[in-house]
């Protein structure tokens, strides 16, 4: 149905600008998940007070605020397109992530609601009316629940919403509390057993863990996430397809909401070749990470020593030494500036975030693996850490 109604009211689809048409898609299924919810909350309150359930009334409001939570969507896409401002230069993309974490607010909300109710049936415990009609609202509310997953998750992936993402995740919540409800009614209807208050319970702490794995998805991004593996591998087949480019490091994913991504990082070129060529080259990796990703970049060339046989062999030696630290340990930007009475070692080294062994003392041990090698030897060492996988 989505695909229909995508083909009758968003036009020249193949012509719009992605940014356009994620907005169009995420406005169309909001709307969608509007109306249905409206639908689902006029039905089950209807059967939920001929029955006399608490369960069927209480999963009628959480379609209530599941429609509560598709407008937040709906708003979250519009403000989300706004154009970048001289307040945002980097735009409002991030709006659809706070949208998304809106949403896993509702959604414990809800949970914490039906948990209160459920508690209060299982101390009260009354029976249920059930009916035909009762069951058949309640079937009815599963299918077009487990429709509501299908197209949230799937339209989720194609525009790569962790709104819809959110929103689809509670559609899947609500399919599994709505099925409870109904087992619980037939189990009453045809056993006279009260199961109603503890099914909902179940429910309950269902809605809430599907409310922390919603949160936690929505409020990575906002915190900072480190970026996927494949969109890292990427960059770095395209930066070092140049054989100018010897190795990079500090690379840096800023995320300021989908398609609105900048990176930066450093590039290690030779220091004997042609600054302008070199320059030259970096811009035309900028574009074209820009042009196949879609994302800003900003890189750093960096000189090394690349025919100094001497560089290179302490270089390895010094690196061999870090690991043995930590084999995750590396070292970049390594230079040699000799002196009358030593000679200075000064490189960085990417300590990962898990090594529990401070910075400091990372840096006195590298100190001393490097004196062993010989005592003219002085490390002057820069911890950095790393901002991908």
């Amino acid at each position: 149905m989505i695909e229909f109604l995508a083909r009758l009211f968003i036009r020249n689809r193949d012509a719009l600008a992605p940014s356009a048409l994620r907005q169009a898609y995420g406005q169309l299924c909001g709307l969608v998940g509007i109306c249905l919810n409206l639908f689902l909350f006029a039905v089950k309150f209807f059967a939920g007070t001929i029955s006399g359930s608490i369960a069927i009334t209480a999963d009628a409001f959480n379609n209530l605020s599941d429609a509560g939570s598709s407008v937040v969507t709906l708003l979250g896409f519009r403000l989300a397109n706004r154009k970048p401002d001289p307040e945002h230069p980097f735009g409002h993309g991030r709006m659809e992530y706070i949208s998304g974490l809106v949403v896993a607010g509702l959604i414990l909300l809800m949970g914490v609601e039906l948990g209160k109710s459920s508690f209060d049936k299982i101390l009260h415990p009354e029976e249920i009316a059930s009916s035909p009609l009762v069951l058949g609202i309640l079937a009815l509310s599963v299918a077009v629940k487990l429709y509501m997953f299908y197209y949230n998750r799937t339209i989720g992936k194609k525009i790569n919403s962790a709104a819809m993402s959110a929103t689809a995740v509670d559609s899947l919540s609500d399919v599994v509390a709505t099925t409870a409800v109904l087992i619980a009614t037939l189990i009453s209807q045809f056993t006279g057993v009260l199961v109603d208050g503890w099914v909902g319970m179940l429910v309950a702490l269902f809605i809430l863990y599907s409310a922390y794995k919603a949160a936690q998805e929505t409020l990575s991004p906002l915190l900072g996430q480190t970026p996927e593996p494949e969109f890292v591998e990427r960059i770095q087949q395209i930066v070092l397809s140049y054989p100018e480019v010897q190795n990079l490091h500090d690379l840096i994913v800023h995320d300021y909401g989908p398609g609105r991504v900048m990176i930066s990082l450093h590039a290690e070129v030779p220091a004997d070749g042609d600054l302008l060529q070199l320059h030259d080259i970096i811009d035309n990796i900028e574009h074209r990470l820009q042009q196949e990703l879609g994302c800003m970049a900003v890189i750093h060339m960096d000189p090394i020593a690349v025919g100094d046989e001497r560089t290179n062999a302490l270089r390895m030696a010094v690196a061999e030494q870090v690991k043995t630290i930590d084999p995750r340990l590396t070292i970049h930007d390594f230079r040699i500036v000799p002196g009358p009475t030593h000679t200075n070692l000064i490189f960085d080294t990417v300590v990962p975030y898990d090594v529990k062994l401070p910075h400091d003392q990372v840096q006195k041990r590298i100190g001393e693996l490097v004196r062993q090698m010989d005592g003219n030897y002085f490390a002057v060492v820069q911890i950095d850490n790393s901002y991908v996988l």
